[in-house]
């Protein structure tokens, strides 16, 4: 939600793509009011802000491949049953031969805490929507907890997943309030606004 803001906010016209229709918590559907309110184009599951829980794709959705002009952000599942509904569109996606697919890290999240789980989960990633990750995201956090030293040692962990998957570390996350904390001694930082909040924040 954050790319897509700041694209629009660039002049840009974005477009965000909800394929998480496996996992029902935190879905970018769930933020449509907001993105449509800065301008933003969401596409989503027809069952999306609904009590049911179908993984089922709209026509919508592939109407992306006609938006050249476009800036298109697909939010897919974090592991590989996730990544089975982008296999739907690898030929469209890797045919328009400009994609980006950015994996995105966590070292406080169970199953990918260590380097060689998260390469391991790539390579299923990979293998089930058959297109190959062009760089990694350290997104490593504690939601409303994390500090700034939780950033910092995660460092080690995200350089490590990249030299293992032989893929660029091109960002690292943090919240937008340890900006101050953290320019300079983080390289490619990537400040962001905390939206998705949980109920009790």
């Amino acid at each position: 939600m954050n790319l897509a803001i700041k694209a629009q906010k660039n002049g840009e016209k974005a477009t965000v793509v909800d394929l998480d229709i496996v996992n029902p918590y935190f879905r970018t559907a769930d933020y449509s009011q907001l993105l449509h309110n800065e301008g933003i184009r969401v596409i989503s599951p027809a069952s999306a802000g609904t009590t049911v829980d179908t993984p089922a794709l709209t026509a919508e959705m592939y109407s992306i491949f006609d938006k050249v002009d476009e800036f298109i952000i697909i939010d897919v599942g974090g592991d590989d049953a996730g990544a089975t509904a982008l296999g739907r569109f690898s030929k469209q996606i890797i045919n328009s031969g400009k994609y980006e697919m950015l994996y995105v890290i966590n070292k406080f999240r169970k199953l990918i805490s260590t380097p060689e789980e998260a390469a391991e989960l790539l390579n299923e990633i990979e293998s089930a929507s058959r297109i190959k990750a062009t760089g990694i995201i350290n997104n490593s956090h504690l939601s409303d907890l994390t500090t700034a030293e939780d950033i910092l040692s995660s460092m080690g962990y995200a350089q490590k997943t990249a030299a293992l998957t032989g893929l660029p570390l091109v960002a690292t996350t943090a919240p937008l309030k340890l900006e101050g904390e953290l320019c300079g001694s983080v390289p490619n930082l990537y400040p962001v606004d905390i939206i998705v909040k949980l109920p009790w924040n």
